[in-house]
């Protein structure tokens, strides 16, 4: 009998989330599920790793960590010492709450998936829009669609160093595009506060100011009742510039000629 294909799920809202246990569960359809994730909450984390302490994992029940550290973390973990055998995909999510445009950044969901990329695991991520009550059930079944369809082309459906960023509205959802990222705009802001003690405090950042519609990208796909599929590559050169920095000159430093593959 084949062996079921391995499926990594990790995610930054925590191991006991809901939105992770309802893409977990969905994924067993589709193959073999491990699951491997903070054991609270790490929202925001982007790729930190944990290099100053070590890390504890609790093996909850059969096949799900909680790691006491972050997504990235979790991942790392995962593919190099708890996995069985090598995935055939990782899916992180689902998260409470979108990752559009430059909020893959900041976000642990998507660093979950990066993590998996960069060690040449296929990977998504998966996140939803914020509200509540909050049901997750599209979105799993979104999850499992693509997760399906992922698997089925091979491991070079998603090719090495890409992966796929899904957002998706909370209403129930039919269709979905192939998209770009938006441009995701919020309020800055530092609150300076005062604890009981008279000592100084602070809270960063504002809330979501706008999304600009711009036709074919993740915002507004999600604006128009849709799931977005957005593939990103880490591949952060600006090609563009990197051209344009060869007419600098640099003081007195003289500029080596670059070789280059084309």
């Amino acid at each position: 009998m084949p062996t079921r294909p391995l499926i990594l799920v990790t995610n930054d809202d925590g191991v006991m989330a809901p939105g992770i246990r309802a893409v977990a569960a969905a994924l067993r359809a589709v193959g073999e599920v491990m699951v491997c994730a903070p054991d609270r909450e790490r929202s925001a984390a982007s790729h930190a790793l944990t290099l100053d302490r070590p890390l504890r994992v609790e093996e909850q029940e059969p096949g799900v960590y909680a790691v006491d550290g972050t997504p990235a973390d979790c991942t790392y973990l995962a593919l190099l010492h708890l996995v069985p055998r090598r995935p055939a995909l990782c899916v992180s999510g689902i998260n409470h709450g979108y990752n559009l445009g430059s909020d893959i950044f900041y976000s642990g969901t998507v660093a979950g998936a990066v993590e998996a990329a960069l060690r040449g695991v296929p990977a998504i991520a998966i996140s939803i829009e914020r509200h509540t009550p909050t049901s997750f059930d599209s979105a799993a079944a979104f999850a499992r669609a693509l997760a399906e369809e992922a698997i089925a082309r091979g491991p070079e459906a998603i090719p090495a160093a890409a992966l796929l960023n899904v957002n998706l509205p909370q209403s129930a959802v039919s269709d979905y595009e192939v998209t770009f990222l938006g441009r995701r705009v919020y309020r800055d802001r530092v609150d300076v506060r005062q604890d009981l003690r008279g000592r100084t405090y602070y809270w960063i950042g504002g809330p979501e100011e706008n999304a600009t519609d711009l036709p074919g990208s993740d915002c507004s796909a999600v604006r128009a009742g849709r799931a977005s599929i957005t593939p990103l590559g880490l591949d952060l050169t600006h090609h563009g510039l990197l051209h344009q920095l060869e007419a600098w000159q640099v003081g007195s430093f003289v500029r080596a000629a670059a070789e280059r593959a084309r």
